[in-house]
């Protein structure tokens, strides 16, 4: 940082002071404890919803995980789409990016944005533009994964 100094004119380093001077501190703790909160509602409320399919559709603690899931899907997408999700994300920031739900969010916003093109071309075109690659490394992930614990299985490791 030194060295960048000595390269400026006293009048760029007049102006660098003034703008350290002038420049607004970031609350950092405040955001860490919003996004903490409004992630910590998120999977609150994706609780909730994993207790409904086991109370009201007989689903174990295993398998109510992806119609959850699907679910939280749903909703972010829902949210998003009425515009109530882009809110919760300017309030608490990385906390509205739980996986699920901000995974939902970037799928349908992409697509909202390009839908003056048309339902093919705009709609369809763009909803995977980030969530394809999204999809793309999970599924390769996973192969390699299930490929490893295989072959461990195999050799009597596992």
């Amino acid at each position: 940082m030194a060295s960048k100094k000595k390269n400026l004119t006293p009048q760029q380093q007049q102006y660098q002071h003034l703008q350290q001077k002038h420049e607004l501190k970031r609350p950092v703790l405040k955001n860490c404890v919003k996004a903490f909160f409004v992630g910590g509602l998120f999977c609150l409320v994706g609780q909730a919803v994993s207790y409904f399919y086991i109370y009201f559709f007989n689903f174990t603690e295993k398998t109510a995980g992806n119609p959850t899931v699907a679910t939280m899907v749903f909703f972010s997408m829902l949210l998003t789409g009425f515009g109530i999700y882009d809110r919760i994300g300017q309030f608490g920031g990385a906390g509205s990016a739980v996986p699920v739900t901000g995974f939902g969010n970037a799928v349908i916003s992409a697509s909202i944005e390009h839908r003056t093109e048309g339902f093919v071309l705009g709609v369809g075109g763009n909803m995977f533009k980030l969530a394809g690659s999204v999809i793309l490394f999970g599924v390769f992930s996973a192969f390699i994964v299930a490929l490893i614990k295989t072959l461990l299985g195999l050799w009597g490791v596992l």
